[in-house]
């Protein structure tokens, strides 16, 4: 061998020692990374879970409540967004078709609803005379009251 092959065996040897912690560095470096990237798919795993079930105890505990705020949420999203050309084509049957659904319920809901009163024997005139007996017996205490507090009063001043 020539001196400049003992000098690169040379500096080859001394730098095996290097490249060997430098290696076991970067294996222990992975590792690490591997078993925290496990941690948090773990963790995210779970919080994902538990949010679901809360979720699904939350509907089904407040179902009614879910549903309106699922329509408010759409409703406030269609109000946001807007409609299109094309949209407008499409949807207007839809539109006057749910407005005619809607009257229709209404009126149903009104006929159910008077139909339910006459049964129990409430009517129009009879709600107004409940109601006018009900206005006078305000009155009439009202009035007692204000009689009462001024024969106190004067009788207050008296002494």
């Amino acid at each position: 061998m020539t001196q400049t092959d003992d000098a690169l065996t040379a500096e080859v040897s001394d730098a095996t020692p290097a490249k060997a912690t430098i290696r076991d560095t970067i294996e222990a470096t992975l590792d690490t990374a591997k078993e925290s990237a496990n941690n948090a798919l773990l963790t995210a795993s779970e919080a994902a879970r538990e949010a679901a079930r809360k979720t699904a105890e939350g509907i089904e505990a407040n179902p009614l409540s879910v549903l309106v705020g699922g329509v408010a949420l759409g409703v406030l999203a269609g109000a946001l967004i807007p409609r299109g050309e094309s949209e407008t084509k499409l949807l207007k049957p839809v539109g006057r078709k749910l407005t005619d659904t809607a009257r229709g319920a209404v009126e149903a809901a009104k006929d159910a609803g008077k139909a339910e009163l006459a049964g129990i024997g409430l009517s129009r005139a009879a709600a107004s005379d409940t109601a006018g007996k009900l206005v006078l017996s305000v009155l009439t205490a009202l009035a007692t009251a204000g009689v009462s507090a001024a024969t106190k009063s004067a009788t207050a001043a008296k002494e």
